[in-house]
């Protein structure tokens, strides 16, 4: 028997990589000959780093960024993957809101200086792909700061030198009229996919500013301000077809530099996790395959990597069960998408609490009974 073992974290309790061990632990107690494939995978989101580095055998590199406000630093961390030729980048390692207090939150005045600094460091150790997850940001830039960082000419109004030492901000969307690009960085000889779960265009009701700017810390009037500096960006730039590509307001108008100044390509998340540590090669011959996340409700079905395992099984066949701390409205649509079975962590009786101290055992015990379970049938 071959047995897949494909989850994502468990917020709060554990790590893609911790929850596979703990799955497989109970696969190993109720089927001790079985052929074990651990695979811990991620949406493209937080955890994507730990769980690609995970998976294909790679390793961490740390480094000391611009912060996303530019007077300070952070520590940051990305990952090469097993093939030395792939590394993924958090961009919220960098320029992530988590890294901000509340109070400290606006979003006129935080850059993405930072995250180019990582993908910096990805090309200094070789890499020839890099992979850039852009959630959690804490910035409404336009990535004018990255692609400053990057080595990418952009020059301002009146022809002001810009220092490369002085981090761009939002504040500084008005004075940018050009970023060039194709012009011998480092950065341009890589190829960048940008792993993007949201639609929104850089500019407009629905764009960067108006959707994410109020819990980046913006005012009613900053975000107005925002949306029209990002605007004008576009068209200063020459790239109001970028602009309006879905995705493009992903991360603060990341997404828009990354697909008008460095020739990125956006796709969906758990769809290139998925694609990167060849899940689909791993499950071939597999009897089954147990996934997992923290909750399993209506969202899972938008974007969340156990539903996108649970569609691949369906397609190569292959019988898959979903093991999550909770559930909730919704679970059930899950059995549509190529989920067998689902199973619940978090006894209602019992404090929430509880259940999320002890998830490596309990997951440890769910995973042995459904894989006995498989096992007598």
């Amino acid at each position: 028997m071959k047995i897949v073992i494909a989850p994502d974290k468990f917020r709060g309790s554990l790590t893609a990589d911790e929850a596979a061990r703990a799955i497989a632990e109970g696969v190993a107690r109720a089927a001790p000959t079985a052929e074990i494939d651990i695979c811990p995978i991620a949406d493209g989101g937080e955890g994507t780093v730990a769980a690609l580095i995970a998976a294909t055998g790679g390793r961490f590199h740390a480094c000391r960024v611009t912060a996303p406000l530019p007077e300070r630093k952070v520590d940051a961390t990305f990952g090469m993957l097993g093939d030395n030729q792939t590394a993924v980048v958090e961009m919220s390692a960098a320029s992530g809101l988590a890294l901000l207090a509340p109070g400290e939150r606006n979003p006129l005045y935080t850059t993405t200086f930072g995250t180019g600094e990582l993908l910096n460091a990805a090309v200094r150790l070789g890499a020839q792909r890099i992979i850039l997850g852009i959630g959690g940001s804490a910035t409404v830039d336009g990535g004018i700061g990255c692609a400053q960082a990057c080595g990418l000419p952009v020059i301002l109004e009146d022809g002001e030198p810009l220092s490369a030492t002085e981090p761009l901000t939002a504040v500084d969307l008005p004075r940018v009229v050009l970023i060039k690009h194709g012009r011998g960085s480092p950065i341009e000889r890589v190829a960048i996919t940008v792993a993007c779960d949201v639609s929104n265009p850089l500019f407009g009701p629905n764009g960067a500013a108006r959707v994410y700017g109020p819990q980046k810390g913006a005012t009613p009037a900053q975000l107005e301000q925002l949306d029209a500096d990002l605007h004008r960006l576009a068209e200063r730039t020459g790239k109001l077809a970028e602009a309006m590509t879905p995705g493009a307001g992903a991360a603060g108008g990341l997404g828009f530099a990354m697909l008008a100044f460095f020739g990125a390509k956006l796709r969906p998340g758990v769809e290139l996790v998925i694609e990167t540590t060849e899940l689909r090669r791993r499950l071939a011959g597999a009897d089954l395959c147990i996934t997992g996340e923290g909750r399993l409700d209506v969202s899972s079905l938008h974007g969340k990597a156990p539903i996108g395992v649970a569609r691949l099984c369906r397609e190569v066949r292959v019988k898959c069960i979903v093991i999550a701390g909770s559930t909730g409205p919704g679970a059930e649509e899950a059995l549509a998408e190529g989920v067998t079975e689902y199973v619940a962590l978090h006894d209602p009786a019992l404090a929430i609490d509880h259940s999320m101290r002890n998830a490596r055992e309990l997951l440890t015990d769910a995973a042995e009974k459904v894989t006995r379970r498989v096992v007598r049938c």
